[in-house]
């Protein structure tokens, strides 16, 4: 449960900003992880990206890259920022969550890549959302 700063209130997985000192984007994924769940991923998947679009609040607007990993170090904790808990897969609760991870969540548990743009309305919820196809995708959608 995120407890303070953006998305408040909201079950979401450890992410943030890079940093000066991050050598890549991987390693900024794990420096969050430890920083607010506790553990060091050992074996980061990248999972894909999505934009994440707040027309009514532009600075809200963000590009998050998804990772995926099955093994790591240390044990899960408390942080000032947020409070993890595991799930299993059918008790997942889609309802504390942001309006669009029941769409493209379910894809990175199976170990498959998202690629998506969600713009989201006033009061959070996804207002149009476009999946962004890789070369050669056919669009079902």
């Amino acid at each position: 449960m995120k407890k303070r700063g953006f998305g408040v209130g909201k079950w979401n997985g450890p992410g943030g900003k890079q940093d000066k000192e991050d050598v890549d984007i991987l390693h900024t994924a794990q420096r969050e992880c430890q920083e607010e769940v506790g553990v060091k991923p050992l074996d980061l998947q990248n999972r894909g990206s999505i934009f994440f679009v707040f027309p009514h609040q532009p600075s809200w607007s963000n590009h998050c890259h998804i990772f995926s990993s099955s093994s790591w170090e240390g044990e899960i904790c408390e942080s000032e920022e947020m409070k993890p808990e595991w799930f299993d897969i059918e008790n997942i609760p889609w309802k504390s969550m942001w309006d669009d991870d029941h769409l493209w969540l379910p894809e990175v548990i199976k170990g498959n890549s998202v690629h998506w743009t969600f713009w989201f309305d006033e009061e959070g919820k996804v207002a149009k959302s476009e999946p962004k196809l890789e070369e050669g995708e056919i669009s079902t959608i």
